[in-house]
């Protein structure tokens, strides 16, 4: 009986047998990540140190930080915050990244998410790291055990295979297909399991749209999604790191814990309102059609990559954001937003009214342009949740960039296809 390659990379960290789906095995991460907020960092490095007695690593390269959170304001608040990890990461060793971009992504570009690496986070949108075939975990508060120990353990997740054919149509991306998924299957319709994308259709995405889709995995109760490595995905890893290690894949006679048949060129816009990422949440975009809009975000971990740049700018390019509408775009990292202003789009979007900020989280949950009671936000973020991006009486839709853009042009959530024409 074949293996998924979920359950070789577990195998990879692992000793003993080979791992199956339902064991419960002790795991050794290749990296363990985090971003620093207050409660959750500072209170890790505390209880590494006064309660487990820990002054020293044996592998701190084994660690990463990112500082991506609370860099907007620039107040005396946001710095003691970024001191505390900086004087942790300092005492221990730790690698820590500072204004370089939203982790997930930045973790990419420098070549920690090889092929059949493991890699662990508090959060869940580390599963963006999917895209490069390796598995990449939230783990939420047992990350404390890897930070400790340099192990986790873990119950070993069965997988789910999406086949999916066909290419996306015209003004059709990752956003639609994940948010196609969760309506069909739930919000609970892969939970505790891994998604894994295979098919001609998987392997005719970019790799922007396949971080873009593993990215937002957890809303359907997944841990992790992954892709099998490609030559594109391997072109990827060979460019950021040099050397790449030998590829794990799934087997031919692997077992599933279920198969999915999606084409992609059957799918439409979708707009999820506002309340969580659940399936009954999902419509097709013609159905909101006309609802108001007066802010307008383009970024997060999930959807500000130079796809969704390019898509924003092919919608605006000779257009003008609606009076009345304010529209936010922040590149996912400075990587991304270098190659944005070479191209020119930068300057489309600017053009057309747009405000575009320096790579962060702030916009994502609030922290930076809070929404007002009353506000309608239409948003490539991550949640929409009451509160997640300002007041809890503001009302967040999310969507596609292509989406997102048109929607800011008519001051009302809008079709794409209807916006810019055939």
């Amino acid at each position: 009986m074949g293996r998924t390659i979920t359950e070789k990379i577990l195998g990879r960290t692992a000793e003993g047998p080979p791992v199956r789906a339902r064991d419960n095995r002790a795991f050794r991460p290749d990296h363990m990540i985090a971003y620093d907020f207050p409660g959750y960092t500072d209170v890790m490095f505390r209880q590494m140190h006064d309660d487990f007695g820990i002054t020293e690593l044996d592998d701190p390269e084994r660690y990463l930080v990112f500082i991506d959170h609370m860099l907007t304001r620039g107040d005396a608040k946001e710095e003691a915050v970024h001191q505390v990890t900086r004087d942790w990461c300092d005492f221990y060793g730790i690698t820590l990244h500072e204004a370089e971009g939203i982790g997930h992504q930045v973790a990419a570009e420098l070549g920690y998410a090889l092929p059949g690496r493991f890699l662990i986070h508090f959060d869940g949108h580390i599963s963006g790291l999917g895209a490069f075939g390796a598995l990449g975990w939230g783990v939420r508060r047992d990350l404390l055990e890897a930070w400790v120990t340099g192990r986790i353990h873990l119950d070993v997740p069965e997988s789910v295979r999406f086949e999916l054919t066909g290419s996306f149509p015209e003004g059709v991306d990752n956003r639609d297909l994940i948010h196609t998924i969760i309506a069909r299957l739930g919000a609970d319709g892969c939970a505790h399991q891994v998604m894994e994308f295979t098919g001609p259709g998987a392997r005719s995405m970019s790799i922007d749209r396949r971080q873009g889709l593993c990215g937002m995995a957890m809303f359907t109760g997944a841990v992790s999604a992954i892709f099998n490595p490609d030559e594109l995905s391997l072109d990827y890893a060979r460019k950021v790191s040099g050397a790449v290690p030998e590829p794990l894949y799934s087997d031919p006679d692997a077992v599933y814990a279920g198969v999915h048949e999606i084409d992609l060129s059957e799918l439409e816009p979708q707009v999820v309102l506002p309340g969580s990422a659940r399936g009954a949440n999902t419509r097709g975009v013609s159905a909101l059609k006309g609802t108001p809009v007066t802010k307008a975000f383009i970024g997060s971990c999930a959807s500000g990559r130079l796809e969704d740049i390019r898509a924003a700018a092919q919608v605006l390019r000779g257009r003008r954001v609606s009076d009345g509408v304010q529209l936010n775009v922040v590149p996912t990292s400075a990587a991304i937003h270098r190659r944005a202003e070479e191209e020119g789009l930068l300057d489309v979007l600017r053009d057309a009214g747009a405000a575009v900020a320096t790579s962060s989280c702030d916009f994502c949950f609030g922290y930076q342009k809070p929404l007002k009671a009353g506000e309608n936000c239409v948003s490539t973020g991550v949640l929409n949740i009451s509160g997640r991006m300002g007041d809890t009486g503001a009302h967040i839709y999310m969507g596609s960039a292509y989406t997102v853009a048109a929607s800011a042009v008519t001051g009302e959530i809008s079709d794409v296809r209807e916006v810019t024409g055939p």
